[in-house]
């Protein structure tokens, strides 16, 4: 993908710059003491979501008409550049393990243990296996959107936008409820909530938000209602196994995770339940040394009767059953 800051001029398409620039005031206090009590399912203390980012097939690659190859998150190195105007094998296969083999080793540890996870899914990746869409759909896990594919100019983020809705549709049945873009422009935001109530598509939450441990409301710039954030992790992903300071271990991995699900069931112990995810890659944390660790982490979640592990549509859902849209009704979408 493109970083957000080379997204600048001109107009992407059906809206202008000033319709689509949404920037969102920071709120540097959120919750601060008054924390509200997030019921769950079953008296449950804690909420836990594991993503799969199931990106094979959609990064950069020569074979789908890119003009260089990949270098993000892969075996070789956090040094390596891109090849450019010729075939990467290495890293083409190094991808291509996640949707041979890893995708399968956790989706199989998952259902084992009857757990639903959501897949951070990249609209051409499923395209390229629909075998494994077909799995994950049968499993009954929640497809939520990855954006269309992992490159894009900034002239062309409104036509991936229609784009991936049309894919999510045609291969899994529906579009999705949930979005997380992972490097949004400006104008993401607002580009896909106009496109949802353009289409009068669902828009039941978006992921981009890294704030807090439990969702929270914010004006949405589609229609003067609230868009609910269900915020997502970098501090619980196992990308940092490949960045440091990062997971130098798959002990130091499991420690990490661990402590983070002690904390957060004692404040839920305390009448606070939050939410936490645990984001996965299935070429990284898929491959045999490290798969050790997060079947570990399952393990002892699938043995807690105090945690509630759903999708992020399920964590959604059961919050804004509790805590409606506070701008519903609002002018100027403002409280």
């Amino acid at each position: 993908m493109v970083q957000a800051d080379q997204y600048t001029g001109g107009e992407t398409g059906t809206w202008s710059v000033d319709e689509l620039t949404h920037s969102l005031p920071r709120d540097f206090l959120g919750y601060g003491r008054d924390v509200p009590e997030f019921k769950l399912p079953g008296g449950k203390k804690l909420a836990v979501n594991f993503v799969i980012n199931y990106e094979e097939g959609g990064e950069h690659s020569l074979a789908h008409g890119d003009s260089e190859g990949e270098a993000m998150l892969q075996e070789i190195g956090t040094g390596k550049t891109p090849y450019v105007g010729q075939r990467d094998t290495p890293m083409e296969t190094s991808f291509e393990y996640g949707s041979r083999v890893g995708i399968w080793r956790l989706l199989n540890l998952f259902e084992k243990h009857s757990m639903k996870v959501t897949m951070y899914a990249v609209g051409l990746a499923l395209e390229q296996n629909l075998v494994a869409t077909k799995a994950m759909l049968t499993g009954g896990h929640e497809i939520a959107s990855h954006c269309w594919s992992e490159k894009m100019s900034a002239g062309e983020e409104e036509w991936h936008i229609r784009k991936g809705i049309d894919s999510y549709i045609a291969t899994t049945g529906k579009a999705p409820v949930g979005w997380y873009y992972g490097r949004p422009s400006p104008r993401s935001r607002a580009l896909i909530a106009k496109i949802y109530e353009e289409k009068g598509l669902e828009l039941l939450y978006v992921s981009d938000d890294y704030s807090d441990d439990l969702p929270h409301w914010r004006p949405s710039p589609a229609n003067g209602k609230g868009l609910l954030h269900v915020p997502y992790s970098y501090a619980n992903n196992d990308f940092k196994f490949f960045i440091a300071p990062g997971f130098g271990s798959t002990k130091a991995y499991e420690e990490h995770i661990m402590g983070a699900v002690e904390t957060l069931l004692d404040e839920g112990k305390d009448g606070k339940p939050k939410m936490m995810t645990i984001a996965l890659h299935a070429r990284l944390i898929g491959q045999p040394g490290r798969f050790q660790a997060i079947k570990h982490i399952v393990e002892s979640l699938s043995q807690n009767p105090d945690v509630w592990v759903a999708t992020r549509e399920e964590i959604a859902r059961q919050w804004a059953g509790q805590y409606p849209d506070p701008y519903a009704g609002k002018t100027n979408g403002t409280k």
